[in-house]
């Protein structure tokens, strides 16, 4: 059934306009790949943060500039998926053995604002995972769990940082002294 199914989608996929620039088969394949790779480079977040302080390591934040802005893991450099192109790689990761540890908005709850869910399917990692991947960076590691961010060991900065962990920080209003009140 499945050399059905492949055949099948080559058909498609060689039908309409050709352009040699663009190989959905070649992307599939990548993707498979990638996958197996991804499979053992899930990292805890302890994981995570140990790594990331590691030498010969980068955080990379795939997300748009604006929403790094607003919140970033503290330390991590910011390349928007979109600019992921032959140059702006060799630029911002010149060597391809440098560890790079990837994370994005569905790692983090309670922080939408910045982090916006994205549907399950079309998760920034597994796109982010997949492009580096094609590109030739093997070393890549990616946070896996759901992190809660107020409850989250990892430090963030950007122009929300001052709200993270906020909740978390003070004291629930029926915990704190009458002087308080």
């Amino acid at each position: 059934m499945t050399s059905h199914v492949l055949l099948a989608a080559t058909i498609i996929f060689r039908s309409g306009p050709v352009n040699p620039n663009i190989d959905m088969q070649a992307y599939l394949r990548v993707s498979q790949e990638a996958a197996a790779h991804r499979e053992t480079r899930r990292l805890t977040e302890e994981e995570f943060i140990r790594m990331s302080g590691e030498p010969d390591t980068i955080v990379l934040d795939a997300r748009s500039h604006a929403k790094f802005d607003e919140l970033h893991v503290k330390g991590a450099i910011n390349l928007s998926f979109p600019d992921i192109a032959i140059g702006t790689l060799k630029a911002t990761i010149p060597d391809k053995k440098t560890r790079v540890l990837i994370y994005c908005n569905n790692n983090f709850k309670n922080a939408e604002v910045p982090f916006p869910a994205k549907q399950i399917n079309a998760s920034l990692n597994v796109s982010t995972y997949i492009s580096l991947y094609s590109y030739g960076y093997r070393n890549i590691y990616e946070l896996g769990p759901l992190v809660d961010i107020d409850q989250s060991k990892l430090t963030f900065e950007g122009t929300e940082a001052p709200n993270v962990k906020a909740s978390a920080a003070a004291p629930a209003p029926e915990s704190r002294s009458d002087s308080a009140r």
